[in-house]
């Protein structure tokens, strides 16, 4: 099923910001506080408008809770992930590899069907993603925690795709649904970074604080876009929602070939252009 030009172009816009505030992430020279800034930032927008936003269905609540749970297992391992190998082979496996999950379990868990070639286009795109991984460091050889913490993300991103995707449909309003899970992602994590980097806080906001900060209002609005999609009824099925929002995987090999200096040769290229077939396949191009 294709979706909406409207929704296609705000999911391409979500995924840009998402690649945006995933470089802020791994230019930073402290990981753990960045993306603490970040989600902080977020929740803290969302607290300010939450008073003025009707709680969603009690239906929703227990999706709602175990997204917060999700999402949270998803930085920690997103960190760990960061910490054992490179961001141009991290995130492309984290991304790549929740599109054909959800495309997957959607059909089982909410009833969505997809033709055989928006199958093809889930294998594409997860392909053509999970191929800009490439190997591991300067000694050529795949990092084994590396990829396999990035797995472990690209579970939880399929996880909570799908959770959200489910609660947002029966939240009875899916910015509320947003605004509440943006609103509560933050506890854990911030506890966390209280007991790990306590005196660290307060140099790094003077430092970094405003760019992480920025980071965080995009993170913020970038959710809202895709939850939104979600919640677009039957022209906006979850799976391909789920699969186009991975184009950030391509928009950060161009951030980093444009901003970082590395590479973006003919393996990326080809690897972006079976992207782009898989996401043309998605949508009904064919």
């Amino acid at each position: 099923m294709a979706l909406d030009v409207e929704i296609l172009l705000l999911v391409l816009l979500a995924a840009g910001m998402h690649a945006t505030w995933n470089a802020l992430v791994k230019v930073s020279g402290d990981p753990l506080l960045t993306q603490t800034t970040i989600i902080t930032t977020g929740s803290i927008l969302a607290l300010t408008i939450a008073p003025f936003v009707p709680a969603p269905a009690p239906a929703s609540w227990p999706f709602l809770f175990a997204s917060v749970a999700i999402h949270n297992l998803y930085f920690l391992f997103l960190l760990r992930a960061y910490r054992h190998g490179d961001f141009s082979q991290v995130y492309p496996i984290a991304r790549g590899s929740s599109p054909l999950i959800v495309g997957l379990l959607s059909g089982p868990l909410v009833g969505e069907t997809l033709s055989w070639p928006q199958l093809g286009g889930l294998l594409l795109v997860a392909f053509g993603i999970a191929s800009l991984a490439g190997v591991g460091r300067s000694r050529g050889v795949a990092e084994g925690p590396a990829v396999l913490y990035a797995l472990a993300c690209g579970l939880s991103i399929g996880a909570f795709s799908l959770v959200d995707g489910i609660g947002v449909r029966r939240a009875g309003g899916g910015f509320s649904f947003a605004v509440w899970l943006t609103a509560l992602e933050f506890i854990p994590i911030v506890a966390y970074t209280a007991i790990r980097r306590s005196r660290g806080i307060v140099p790094f906001l003077r430092v970094s604080g405003r760019v992480a900060a920025a980071g965080g209002v995009l993170a913020a609005v970038s959710y809202t876009l895709i939850i939104w999609a979600y919640t677009q009824g039957p022209i906006a099925p979850i799976a391909p929602i789920a699969a186009l929002r991975e184009t950030s995987v391509v928009m950060a090999a161009l951030i980093g070939a444009a901003r970082f200096g590395e590479p973006f040769g003919i393996r990326r290229v080809a690897a972006a252009v079976v992207v782009v077939l898989g996401v043309a396949l998605l949508n009904g191009a064919w």
